[in-house]
């Protein structure tokens, strides 16, 4: 099922995640975020941004348990509050949602 933005087609899964890495740019997570029905904030970008840092050094996307972890040290909070402050912003869920707007595969696990 493509998507298609500024005269470009962007081929993705069934669940809507872009097939090929290499097709992501800022301008197109602005895309893919208002499919997901999510405004962008600086917040949200900071999110995005961790979660392709760390896909392009580890090459997988992190378990919910270590996004959590780090975003509550990026943003000297408790993980419990980090929890909240990630629903607040990926309502569908923070690693689903916000690795789809960076251009990730899916996760797998526990999502």
């Amino acid at each position: 099922m493509p998507i298609e933005h500024e005269g470009k087609s962007y081929e993705t899964d069934e669940n809507g995640y872009l097939i090929t890495l290499s097709d992501w740019s800022d301008d197109l997570a602005g895309k893919l975020a208002e499919l997901e029905s999510i405004d962008m904030t600086d917040k949200h970008w900071e999110i995005v941004n961790f979660l392709r840092n760390y896909y392009e050094e580890y090459q997988i996307a992190p378990a919910v348990k270590v996004l959590t972890k780090e975003i509550a040290k990026l943003n000297d909070i408790k993980r419990k509050e980090a929890s909240t402050f990630l629903y607040d912003l990926f309502p569908k869920g923070p690693a689903l949602q916000a690795c789809k707007i960076a251009g990730l595969p899916k996760p797998t696990g526990c999502v």
